[in-house]
């Protein structure tokens, strides 16, 4: 009844559905664990900005790394910006995706340590975007600045390439080591930035907040990967039927036919 399962065609069905089965339920895993991973990237941002300020040096300190769980923590500082060492980084976008540079500039704190200041996106002056752009003036005097701690920009992390040969005052990575060693004073790990004072003008034009992460698209994948699993047995058992069905009939219909063509015996 069902030797059409020992041919090569219905072998070949046989074994891909069985490798088909485990590899779709291991993505359907993948998928959960990407699910988790995401929600509690979420919690933690979540956390981070629903805490209330704090000054930035009870979070980090000279050579510090800011930490996941600091990343977004809403932080205050005291102090006066540094005009003069200012830089502007290279190749960031504004919420309209228009390419322009993020202005960096050094917040000299009242201890005499700095605090690198992301005050926001400006457009890029030229498509060459060698010239150093023309940028409003922060609030002068001493002022205390709030925002958003961040940690150091890498490579590793962002997949931004530290190029050499820039122009002068630009870079493409925020990194307080480095910053360090250009300015050469103690520079807070990680960086600020700005939401307040906002600036006048709405010019540079500050950083948006952070998004969540699409947590609920993982976790739609992981029971459509499981529905394809299972859809394979159920798949597999129908089309095994529809054969041996296809082949009983044909078989019938042949044995008729055979019939009605088979010779009548002739009459005594």
């Amino acid at each position: 009844m069902y030797r059409f399962l020992l041919s090569r065609q219905w072998v070949i069905l046989t074994l891909l559905s069985l490798v088909l089965i485990p590899t779709m339920v291991r993505l359907g895993i993948w998928q959960m664990h990407r699910y988790e991973e995401r929600s509690a990237r979420n919690q933690l941002v979540a956390d981070a900005l629903a805490a209330k300020p704090v000054p930035v040096e009870r979070l980090t300190s000279s050579g510090h790394t800011v930490t996941s769980a600091e990343r977004y923590r809403t932080v205050t500082a005291k102090g006066h910006f540094d005009t003069d060492d200012e830089v502007v980084v290279r190749r960031r976008v504004n919420a309209d995706d228009e390419v322009g540079f993020h202005v960096l500039t050094p917040f000299v704190l009242d201890d005499g340590k700095v605090l690198l200041v992301n005050r926001g996106w400006i457009p890029a002056d030229g498509p060459s975007q060698t010239a150093f752009p023309e940028i409003p003036a922060p609030t002068g005097g001493e002022v205390t600045v709030t925002g958003r701690l961040m940690p150091d920009e890498t490579t590793e992390a962002s997949g931004i390439k530290d190029l050499k040969g820039l122009p002068d005052r630009q870079i493409m990575l925020i990194n307080s080591e480095r910053e360090a060693e250009r300015l050469g004073v103690q520079v807070l790990g990680g960086y600020l930035a700005q939401t307040a004072p906002e600036p006048k003008g709405d010019t540079p034009e500050q950083l948006g907040s952070p998004g969540d992460e699409n947590a609920a698209l993982n976790y739609a994948y992981a029971l459509q990967w499981w529905l394809f699993a299972l859809g394979v047995p159920v798949g597999y058992v129908i089309l095994v039927r529809r054969e041996r069905r296809d082949r009983e009939e044909a078989a019938a219909a042949a044995a008729e036919e055979e019939k009605e063509t088979a010779p009548t015996p002739a009459s005594a």
